[in-house]
């Protein structure tokens, strides 16, 4: 019979024969015992808040870097730049938190999500809920920093961040209130900028709705049989059979916005290059998702985080040159 955790393993570890070169056996401190069980729990809520996958965190935070960039002209606040990226960090990790805690009897029925803390038991809805709590008020501490209309825009952030798990159950698209919800940090960077938010940054949010459309349905087309016996709604089930075609005319849309926005920037050729590469990357997602096998839809949802870097790139070698 094996020995229970920490309960005479030590001595049993300690008693087995050793080879000759090996180190000597180090017993755990008191201390350390004491913060093991801490140090567990710690891990779980980590977990999550998947700070261990930051791809969601990168997808939420071009979009803001795009509008900050745009806002300054190629040369943001730091103080502005540092609340938004840390408020990006805090409030999708917030997201995932009240998405579990919103699916905690629906993710153990789908094979992705089976092992998630609170789908597996080894989190309680309680330490969720509080953990919520904690990640958005440091984000609203961070607001705090900013204009009263950013300060006031923020809390319609919380309101669709908190609220956005449950249209899963009723909205039939809950891809793009999640893109309201993911863009929402584009007016406010406009307005923590310039104290308003001119035509071009509610372009730019739509451009954002829309690119969580694309990447959105991708990662449901990876669920879509779970989601099917779930009764959990998504924009890949709404599409069926035409989920590429409606994920083509939103790449085509938020790529025709993105063109709407060079244009009146007046930007010229390294943000149009990164056009142009984010063109080729939508139709390497289409190739990837051809088959629809999940693994390769949720190749193409990750290599959303690409598009996001080189419009970013364009955007930012754009306003270096003019310099």
């Amino acid at each position: 019979m094996n020995a229970a955790p920490d309960a005479g393993g030590s001595e049993a570890i300690e008693a087995l024969p050793r080879p000759p070169d090996a180190p000597p056996f180090v017993r755990p401190t008191p201390l350390q015992l004491a913060l093991r069980p801490w140090r567990r729990r710690l891990r779980e809520y980590l977990l999550l808040t998947r700070m261990h996958r930051p791809i969601g965190t990168l997808l939420l935070l071009w979009p803001v870097l795009w509008a900050v960039w745009i806002a300054s002209a190629g040369a943001p606040d730091f103080g502005v730049l540092a609340v938004f990226v840390l408020g990006t960090f805090l409030t999708r990790s917030a997201g995932c938190v009240i998405n579990d805690f919103a699916d905690r009897d629906f993710d153990p029925h789908v094979r992705r999500t089976r092992e998630r803390p609170l789908a597996a038991r080894r989190v309680s809805p309680y330490e969720a809920i509080g953990l919520f709590v904690v990640l958005m008020l440091l984000a609203f501490l961070l607001v705090l920093q900013l204009d009263a209309l950013t300060i006031r825009m923020s809390l319609v952030g919380a309101v669709l961040a908190a609220t956005y798990p449950f249209f899963k159950r009723f909205f039939p698209a809950p891809q793009l209130y999640l893109g309201i919800a993911f863009g929402w940090g584009v007016p406010m960077a406009f307005a923590a900028q310039l104290g308003e938010v001119p035509r071009v940054g509610w372009l730019v949010f739509l451009v954002t709705v829309t690119w969580a459309g694309v990447y959105d349905t991708l990662y449901a087309m990876v669920d879509r049989d779970d989601d099917r016996l779930i009764g959990i709604r998504s924009t890949a089930l709404l599409f069926g059979d035409m989920d590429r075609v409606a994920i083509g005319a939103m790449q085509v849309i938020m790529l025709w916005g993105l063109v709407l926005v060079g244009q009146g920037m007046g930007f010229g050729r390294p943000y149009w290059a990164g056009l142009a590469v984010a063109a080729l990357l939508f139709a390497w997602q289409q190739w990837l998702a051809r088959g629809r096998e999940r693994d390769a839809c949720f190749e193409a949802f990750l290599n959303n985080n690409y598009v996001g870097f080189v419009v970013f790139v364009g955007i930012a070698a754009d306003y270096a040159l003019r310099r």
